[in-house]
């Protein structure tokens, strides 16, 4: 096995000169399951086999056996394409509780990771996600939760700075984005570089507000949520059009990390209303 390194981004990624990738911080998964405390089921599933797709979906208590249908959460984790998955703690909890809040249907997708798989894969798998929701619309998709309660004429997508979608136009979808923070440009551009070793850091994959495309997307409303710490606070208030809504004293995903502090209670509050709301 090759042991000479070709290059490092500590703490998270170290790739070796025969194209191994070991990543550094990868903690301990947990399984899907029923949570005990709200009720909320979640089970793994495969979304396209030929692309290596998966998802783990999480349906409330009061849709088992039901037939009420609710309204879906597509929800993209972070990592900056390199990093992470569905099946951390921090967004199995995060979306446990989420769910049970909002009493919504939640799928968080597995996409691709760079560097193995270089934007744009990460962005196609992704819309292959959401594309596999979509085919539940007539109620006869490969997913019997969905099929039985899931009410795709409302549809919510949560994702990171490290996700862009230029193509995504469909009616009554709504938009939930966090934030990240940089306190070395340099160290995140080493980031960016190994997501897309091709990127020139002017094209759309990296700049989504660079795409003239985007007044097309025809958003019924968005909420952007940012940090008041975050240095990349300032790409969230890009969205002009947004519903902005800043936590004061608050760092880089502080509702995921410590989800039980007051302004994760009040950030979750907020989610749930904004998933509420009438549109």
């Amino acid at each position: 096995m090759e042991t000479e390194v070709a290059y490092e981004l500590l703490p998270v990624l170290r790739v070796y000169k025969d194209g191994r990738v070991e990543r550094l911080r990868e903690t301990a998964t947990v399984p899907p399951s029923l949570d005990e405390k709200n009720g909320v089921q979640s089970k793994d599933l495969v979304i396209s086999s030929g692309c290596d797709v998966s998802a783990r979906l999480y349906v409330p208590q009061a849709a088992m056996g039901s037939p009420l249908r609710l309204p879906v959460l597509v929800y993209f984790h972070g990592g900056r394409f390199i990093d992470h998955s569905a099946s951390l703690p921090i967004y199995h909890n995060h979306l446990n509780t989420l769910v049970a809040e909002a009493n919504v249907i939640a799928i968080s997708v597995n996409y691709r990771r760079a560097p193995e798989h270089p934007l744009p894969v990460a962005y196609d798998d992704s819309w292959t996600a959401l594309k596999w929701v979509a085919s539940h619309s007539a109620r006869n998709g490969p997913e019997e939760w969905l099929n039985s309660n899931a009410n795709l004429k409302k549809i919510l997508i949560n994702w990171p700075t490290s996700l862009h979608f230029s193509y995504v136009g469909q009616e009554n979808m709504h938009l939930v984005c966090f934030y990240k923070q940089t306190s070395n440009r340099s160290f995140y551009e080493m980031f960016w570089q190994a997501a897309n070793p091709m990127t020139t850091g002017c094209d759309l994959l990296i700049d989504p507000m660079k795409d003239m495309r985007l007044s097309g997307l025809d958003w019924n409303k968005v909420l952007v949520c940012v940090a008041r710490k975050n240095v990349l606070k300032y790409r969230g208030w890009y969205y002009k059009e947004a519903l902005r809504m800043e936590t004061p004293g608050e760092d880089h995903v502080f509702h995921l990390l410590n989800p039980g502090c007051d302004d994760a209670v009040k950030l979750m509050k907020k989610l749930v209303s904004f998933m509420n709301e009438d549109t």
